[in-house]
Parts: structure tokens; sequence; C-alpha cells
């Protein structure tokens, strides 16, 4: 972004290394053994692996709403006590399954060809924002949904949230709109997975009518 400095992301929900699956890990075992170091390290980053591969077959098979923190557990073959103090509940698994759905749309924001990327007016990149942000949401609504709701406020405390905030407002104050900050997070709560759900499955609005809306509103928030 020209004249912009986008600050890095906050660590999302744990690295991404992919290591193969071996047999199930148990937790007291370890606890007692006193594993060194290294051990722990891959230990955990296997487990972790393995949590995420469960969880993608289980909500895919089952849907998100029908799946338990126990039910992903048994099937990763890991101790709850792993489960829960690398995830902490089924909203950081979701944040940890669309990591890298995120990492993807933000690398071509940062770095990719106009409009998304660098080089565009600052209101042809917002609405590019919007289109390429809800067809991310729609495409992974489920475990968005989770990832926003599970608590209240959730979606304020994750890195990716920071990181759409302040793409939203540098090109608002690129286009020297008023209230750049405001305006960035009304847009952002417009496309939320929540709002984006009523509007696809109560409201029926095809995703070209969200997209086609939703962009001339973003639009609209640049003058």
């Amino acid at each position: 972004m020209p004249g912009h400095h986008v600050p890095p992301l906050p660590a999302a929900a744990g690295d991404r290394r992919q290591l193969p699956i071996v047999d199930r890990v148990d937790d007291d075992a370890d606890a007692a053994a006193g594993p060194a170091p290294g051990r722990e390290r891959t230990d955990a980053a296997r487990n972790r692996q393995r949590v995420l591969v469960a969880a993608s077959e289980l909500f895919a098979a089952r849907g998100v709403t029908a799946v338990t923190m126990d039910d992903i557990a048994a099937r990763a073959g890991v101790g709850k006590g792993t489960l829960y103090r690398r995830f902490g509940d089924r909203s950081g698994l979701a944040t940890a399954l669309i990591d890298e759905r995120e990492q993807e749309l933000q690398s071509r924001i940062l770095t990719g060809p106009p409009p998304l990327g660098p080089g565009a007016p600052p209101a042809r990149r917002l609405a590019a924002f919007v289109r390429a942000y809800l067809a991310f949401v729609d495409t992974s609504l489920d475990l968005v949904l989770l990832s926003q709701t599970s608590t209240p406020g959730a979606r304020h405390r994750t890195g990716s949230h920071a990181f759409w905030v302040t793409h939203c407002r540098l090109q608002l104050e690129a286009a020297n709109a008023p209230d750049p900050a405001l305006r960035a997070e009304s847009l952002l709560a417009a496309l939320t997975a929540d709002q984006v759900q009523h509007w696809r499955t109560t409201r029926r609005h095809s995703l070209g009518q969200l997209s086609a809306a939703l962009t001339r509103l973003a639009e609209t928030l640049t003058t």
C-alpha cells in the first residue's frame, strides 16, 4: 500500500508446520517422564497437526455445530488436556483451520496485483477487498462464524481482524474520508459471518447480489 506501512500480524493460533501423523502421545506419561525440550516441541507440532486433520474431517462430515471437543480429541488420539491447552476451545480450532486461507488473502493484499494489491486508487482497492473478503467468508462460512461468535467479541481479538481493520482504514485515509477508523470497523461489521449468513440463508440474497451491494457501500465510504 503506497505511502503506508502495514504492521506485521500478531502470531496466529500456532505455527503451521506440517509434520507426519504418529501414534498417540499420552499426556500423563509425557509429564511423568519429563521429555526433553526438543521432544516436547516435536510432539506438540505433531499433535497440533493431528488435531487439525481430525477437526477438518469431522466438521466436513457432521457440520461444525455437531462436533464436540471430545469428538475431536478422540478422533485425533490426543488427550483433552492437549486439545484445550493448544486451542482453548472450538473457536481456536476454527481460527487455526482458516488461518492458511486468511494468510493467502493477506498476501494478495500486500503484494498481489491491483486492484486488490498495491497500485490501484484507494476506492478501487477497498471495493476489491470487499469482494475478496466476502468470497472468503462465504466459502468458509461455518468455520468463520464459529471463530467470530464463540465468545463475546471473539472476532476483535484475532490478528487477522487487526489486519483487515488496518487495511480498510489505510484505504479510507488515502481517500481522505472522514472518520476512517470508524468507517473501517463499520464496513467489517457488515462482512461478519453472522451477517453474511443472515443475508444468504434468511434473506436468500445471492453472493453476486451481496458483492455488488457491499462494493457500492465501500465506494460510498471513501467519499
